[in-house]
């Protein structure tokens, strides 16, 4: 969320920022709006005002047995009484549009983010080891997969429809044991805090992290109803549903665990992490990774969240990548990290590092695929959630919060296993795992 004054300010360098971003100019549009805001404000004000002085003078009229003019600033008041409603819906209604369309509005990428309007533009920041050569022609997880008879997408189409997948003895295994080894990693040797959060969360919930209102048709929604039977007649019998919305990530409720409130500075940066289920209705994706579990609607992942001052933001969010990173180093996966140009980052970022591992079985050659995304907000969130701190000088300010995969599960299993796949089809498992597996070494067809 945007500060209206600091636009008003730098009107300027806010539309040089969202140019970057690929959008034309809004501070024109934004600060007439905020010029009728602000005046219907004041004529409501001066309203108040008047009827308080009138109300006095009133009063005094009457102590001086004025009564003509005491009759007078009678009439005046009631006339204030009828208009002052009036004046003060006006300047909510204007206070409410200006809120609608800087709430629509994304951040404003950081300076030493790369211009560029899509991913073309991205850049390499650095590589993790190299490309695997195979004496055979690697095949793709779901191929894999579905050889071992661990990996059912049919299944999964008869319970739910696309893009579902249920996972199987071996394979449901690993997904489990890659969730608990990066959940540990993050606990034991990072020191994020572990959090099992709710996976419903209402409309001011997803608002506060940027999914409402622009991608509202990209999550799932659960509408909890209840029939009237009280009351107004005409009501009896109607259905009153409330929503509440399916995570996308744990990202939306662990940054939200801050909202309202005022932290002191000693507390920060404050490290959260958790392994959720994630629900996503990929709406703008159509035609996207149809095959296999790239693209699904409900996935795993491991999300760290940091909350940090203005002055730790940038430190913390390199450390969140090294964190993010350390999971693929302990199993040995090939990876780049990518740093995010201007037009291709998320709605609430202002700079992202996108982590892309090496996928051997994703086409002639492979590919890389995004992993992880961990991205610096600045106080973009913190405005919507009011989530502020107090430093030595007592004075509230907004934080500054970071969120990172670390990394998503569902991805991770599909990298193992095209990683460490066999030329018989089976899948080795990585050392670092085989604790979780109960020292199983290699995820085989039954026999």
């Amino acid at each position: 969320m945007h500060d209206i004054k600091s636009i008003r300010d730098n009107a300027t360098a806010f539309d040089a920022a969202l140019k970057r971003r690929g959008l034309r100019p809004l501070s024109p549009s934004l600060l007439a709006i905020d010029e009728k805001r602000r005046a219907a404000i004041l004529k409501s004000e001066q309203a108040q005002a008047r009827r308080n002085s009138a109300s006095k003078e009133i009063g005094e009229a009457k102590k001086a047995r004025d009564e003509a003019r005491a009759a007078a600033l009678m009439a005046e008041v009631a006339e204030l009484k009828t208009t002052m409603p009036e004046l003060e819906l006006a300047a909510k209604e204007a206070d409410d549009e200006l809120a609608r369309e800087l709430a629509a509005i994304p951040n404003l990428p950081a300076d030493d983010v790369p211009e560029g309007a899509d991913e073309h533009g991205n850049v390499q920041r650095h590589v993790f080891g190299a490309v695997r050569n195979y004496a055979f022609a690697p095949k793709p997880h779901d191929d894999l997969g579905g050889a071992l008879g661990y990996m059912d997408f049919e299944a999964a189409a008869k319970l739910s429809g696309a893009r579902f997948v249920v996972l199987k003895k071996g394979l449901a295994r690993l997904e489990r044991a890659i969730g608990q080894f990066m959940l540990d990693l993050h606990t034991g040797e990072h020191g994020y805090t572990e959090i099992n959060p709710p996976l419903l969360v209402r409309d001011h919930v997803m608002f506060g992290t940027g999914q409402l209102p622009k991608f509202e048709d990209d999550q799932f929604w659960a509408v909890k109803g209840e029939l009237l039977t009280a009351g107004d007649a005409d009501a009896v019998g109607k259905l009153r549903s409330e929503r509440l919305g399916l995570i996308p990530t744990a990202e939306v409720p662990l940054t939200n665990l801050v909202r309202e409130s005022i932290l002191d500075d000693k507390e920060l940066p404050m490290r959260l992490t958790a392994l959720t289920p994630c629900f996503r209705a990929e709406a703008g994706a159509a035609g996207r990774d149809t095959r296999g579990m790239i693209r699904q609607h409900q996935f795993t992942k491991v999300e760290l969240v940091s909350i940090a001052t203005p002055e730790n933001g940038k430190d913390e969010h390199e450390r969140m990548l090294a964190c993010a990173e350390e999971v693929l180093r302990r199993l040995d996966l090939h990876y780049r990290v990518m740093t995010l140009c201007a037009g291709d980052m998320g709605f609430s970022a202002q700079k992202t590092y996108d982590i892309e591992v090496w996928m051997p079985g994703q086409g002639e050659g492979g590919a890389y695929r995004e992993i992880s995304s961990c991205s610096l907000c600045g106080d973009f969130q913190a405005r919507r959630m009011d989530a502020r701190y107090r430093g030595a000088d007592g004075k509230p300010r907004f934080v500054h919060t970071l969120n990172g995969s670390g990394t998503a599960v569902g991805r991770a299993l599909i990298a193992v296993m095209e990683t460490y796949q066999q030329e018989d089809g089976s899948i080795a498992v990585p050392e670092v795992l085989q604790p979780y597996m109960g020292g199983l070494k290699v995820i085989a067809r039954d026999r």
